[in-house]
């Protein structure tokens, strides 16, 4: 009977059924509901009883042997037997986990319900931490999965499901904390024409007009950017005829007084000598035809003729780096992704795209000469073959077509990248992950070593990052045990050597000359190395006996390699410090070893006793980019509530928070001295995707926060920053939210709305019998119900205090009638 029953289900899986996006998913239904937190002394900080109702919809009998349901889960489970030992929970390879049944395991009949308690060893109280992805797998199939699409994360509706931990720091997010959160203090009537705030802004008499579209006369050279600015001119005038006698506008490059930055600017805007605009560099010019774009009006208002204002602006940049690392190997963005990206970085200002590569699971650049880094390292599904592909992650689950899950830029995709930026005037700075967070490039070199040893083909281990005798003990953050590159194998650096090379001819072919590579060197895991024989050979070479030595030797023999190639190095903050005991806690210290060698630091750790880590870094002497997890990381979610996307491990980051980051007093034992601020080059948001999968997705984790960063890297630091003063600090944010409500994202609705940024929830509040509405941002407009059905673009106004009765939601829409996650409350 189980024979017969086994190969009924296993029909199913091969007669065509298939787990692709438009394919059929398993005869089953899945549920996961978070049951209760609980804390003892074992898990003071809490962990999740979790509770997974698996449903039969086939008309056959799941049988008792022969199967097993993946998924991943960010937030793990707790491994061994469950439902009285009737099933196995058992971790496949880091955050993929499996149940499977055991001995005891009964036939799940044809409508049937099993329950399975999942133990989470930490509170998961986000969404994406919950089990995504499941799938069902046969054992005589173990390549191919069938998804189960009728899969459903229940919301949390009982306190017991979202219970903190005693003296918690930060409760949970309501519609009544969003409302006084949302109180904003008073703020000019007029705002400011520009963004991010330009540096000395004069308003003049009167206004410049044009009745048909202005010649632009640009200096030799700049044929490119005038070309742009026609772009941007021509549908503010249907008839596209250039109006006679209209005041000119005239591009040039040149010294701007008082101003150093290769990025300064002046623009003038006068009524009969027409708009001047002068940079110090082309870069300069972009970032002030950026300016000019933004004091132009849209299409929609420009019936009448444009009229600009009288003005003159001096511009340059608080920072000369301004990036946004975003990260392509967790889940992939496409090319298209990239380059709107792109668009939007250059609007505001940005000129760095920081450009995560590679990691654990992914590899996402073809490389000459290196087919298995896309073909293995750049596809995630279920697999037999270990070494044929990565396992699913993040979401990406059993199908190979998973856009997210797989995918790569070919060198003319990557090539099309480098040159819409350099058009932009943004840098792009590729990552290749070494030596820990490598798994895709080592499971692809692995694999291409078996492949060319079982064809008997020459140098099999030419580029072997793994040795086959290596039995170190270590698991990583991520709960990878396979995952680093070894330092001590020759064929570790011609692997390096042979992606540099091509890195670099790629970008000389684009126009956009490769001068650093981010290289990683982050969340190396204790015990890696300890137990490989090639490592114990070459610490006694060296005469050492602690790994750390290893450390200095391998980046040592990478960044000679750079440099030999005319490429600077830039890493996270581990790779220019050392491990050591501060106020007896574990914690960082610089690494004199890489100090006055040109490596750049980006610091992301600024938790427990390494808050003020980039300070001692930049003190010490590295040059050092901010981006700070509680503050820039824009994977967090935006609040602590069931129903936010993101991330919350390191903090929960609202618009607010990225406008009210100071990067020169952020907190610690050490401050920063002045040869240390002169070390601080710049700000970088960062975006890891293990919750991005999809640009809608991505636009709603970056924006408006993006805006917040654009503001603090560029703009000049604030008085409220150097001598801390809150109600100052509070009119400016309530201006930068009044600018954003009312001017910058209402122009983004009319000229780009396929931009889905995020709309944040309102806030609510009851007062007797009235119910008080606040919207994050001033200008949004609000719409509410009051029979419990999400609000609609055709929904009341509230236009003052609601009387209605009932369960009221509430929700902000954009100008185009887009809605953001409503809020409710009861009104008896």
């Amino acid at each position: 009977m189980r024979a017969l029953l086994t190969s009924l289900l296993l029909g199913l899986l091969l007669s065509g059924a298939s787990a692709g996006p438009s394919g059929e998913g398993a005869p089953l239904r899945l549920r996961w509901e978070l049951e209760r937190s609980q804390f003892s002394a074992e898990h003071p900080e809490g962990r999740s009883r979790a509770l997974f109702t698996l449903t039969n919809l086939d008309r056959r009998a799941l049988p008792a042997q022969g199967w097993s349901i993946y998924f991943s889960a960010m937030a793990g489970v707790e491994l061994g037997p469950a439902l009285e030992g009737q099933v196995l929970l058992e971790r496949v390879v880091a955050t993929l986990f499996r149940l499977r049944p055991a001995a005891g395991f009964q036939p799940l009949d044809s409508g049937q319900t099993l329950r399975v308690v999942l133990l989470h060893p930490e509170l998961v109280l986000m969404p994406d931490k919950a089990p995504q992805a499941p799938y069902l797998v046969l054992d005589e199939a173990p390549g191919r999965g069938l998804a189960i699409r009728d899969y459903q994360l229940l919301p949390p509706s009982r306190p017991e499901q979202t219970e903190l931990p005693p003296g918690a720091a930060l409760p949970l997010a309501t519609p009544q904390s969003l409302y006084q959160r949302y109180a904003q203090a008073a703020v000019p009537a007029e705002l400011p024409p520009l963004f991010p705030t330009p540096l000395q802004y004069r308003r003049l008499a009167g206004t410049l007009h044009w009745d048909g579209l202005p010649e632009v006369r640009a200096a030799p050279g700049l044929a490119a950017q005038a070309e742009q600015l026609q772009a941007w001119l021509r549908p503010l005038f249907p008839s596209g005829q250039v109006g006679r006698g209209q005041p000119a506008v005239q591009l040039s490059l040149g010294p701007v007084a008082g101003q150093r930055s290769p990025e300064a600017y002046a623009l003038s805007i006068g009524a009969r000598q027409g708009v001047r605009l002068r940079a110090v560099s082309p870069a300069g010019l972009a970032r002030g035809l950026q300016s000019l774009r933004m004091l132009l009006p849209t299409a929609v208002l420009a019936r009448q003729g444009v009229e600009l204002p009288a003005l003159h602006i001096v511009d340059a940049p608080r920072y000369a780096y301004r990036g946004l690392m975003l990260d392509v190997a967790r889940n992939f963005q496409s090319k298209a992704t990239l380059l709107s990206t792109l668009d939007l970085m250059a609007r505001y200002k940005l000129n760095t795209l920081h450009l995560h590569l590679s990691d654990d699971e992914g590899w996402r650049l073809e490389i000459p000469g290196l087919p298995e880094l896309t073909e293995v390292g750049g596809r995630r599904g279920q697999q037999a073959d270990p070494l044929a592909q990565l396992p699913p992650a993040y979401g990406s689950g059993p199908d190979l077509a998973d856009p997210y899950g797989s995918g790569h830029y070919s060198r003319a995709d990557y090539l099309e990248i480098l040159r819409h930026a350099a058009t932009l005037q943004i840098e792009v700075i590729p990552e290749i992950d070494m030596p820990a967070h490598a798994r895709a490039a080592v499971k692809a070199m692995e694999s291409r070593w078996q492949r060319r040893l079982r064809s008997g083909a020459a140098g099999a281990d030419e580029f072997l990052l793994s040795e086959p005798g290596d039995r170190s003990v270590y698991r990583s953050a991520q709960l990878y045990t396979d995952h680093v590159m070894n330092p001590a194998l020759p064929s570790t650096y011609a692997f390096v050597e042979q992606v540099v090379v091509a890195l670099k001819a790629m970008h000389a072919e684009a126009g956009m000359p490769l001068r650093r590579l981010h290289v990683g060197g982050d969340e190396l895991p204790a015990g890696a190395w300890e137990q490989s024989p090639a490592c114990q050979a070459l610490l006694k070479q060296l005469g050492a006996s602690d790994t750390e030595a290893l450390w200095d030797h391998f980046f040592d023999r990478v960044q000679a390699l750079l440099r030999r190639q005319g490429i600077a190095a830039a890493g996270w903050e581990e790779l220019g410090a050392r491990k050591a005991m501060l106020a007896g806690e574990p914690g960082l210290a610089p690494n004199p070893h890489f100090l006055r060698r040109d490596i750049r630091l980006y610091v992301w750790n600024n938790t427990g006793t390494n808050a003020d880590l980039a300070y001692r870094l930049a003190n010490a002497g590295y040059a050092t980019v901010l981006a700070p997890a509680t503050r820039l990381y824009f994977d967090m979610a935006h609040q602590k509530d069931p129903a936010e996307p993101g991330h919350d491990w390191a903090a929960f980051l609202d618009l607010d928070q990225v406008f009210d980051f100071m990067p020169t007093r952020m907190p610690g034992r050490q401050g920063l001295s002045a040869e240390g601020r002169r070390h601080i080059i710049g700000l970088e948001a960062t975006l890891f995707s293990e919750t991005v999968r999809g640009p809608e997705r991505l636009a709603q984790m970056l924006m408006p926060r993006l805006l917040g960063l654009a503001e603090r890297a560029w703009a000049a630091e604030p008085g409220w920053e150097r001598l801390p003063h809150p109600a100052a600090q509070a009119r400016a944010r309530a201006l930068f939210m009044q600018q954003l409500g009312s001017q910058l994202l209402p122009r983004l609705d009319a000229e780009w709305p396929a931009l889905h940024y995020r709309i944040a929830p309102p806030g609510l509040l009851r007062q007797g019998d009235r119910v008080l509405a606040r919207a994050q941002l001033p200008g949004m407009t609000l719409r509410y119900t009051s029979d419990g059905s999400p609000p609609r673009p055709d929904s009341p106004l509230v236009q003052g205090p609601i009387t209605a009765r009932g369960r009221i939601g509430v929700a902000a829409f954009d100008r185009n009638g887009r809605a953001g996650r409503p809020s409710w409350i009861d009104n008896p």
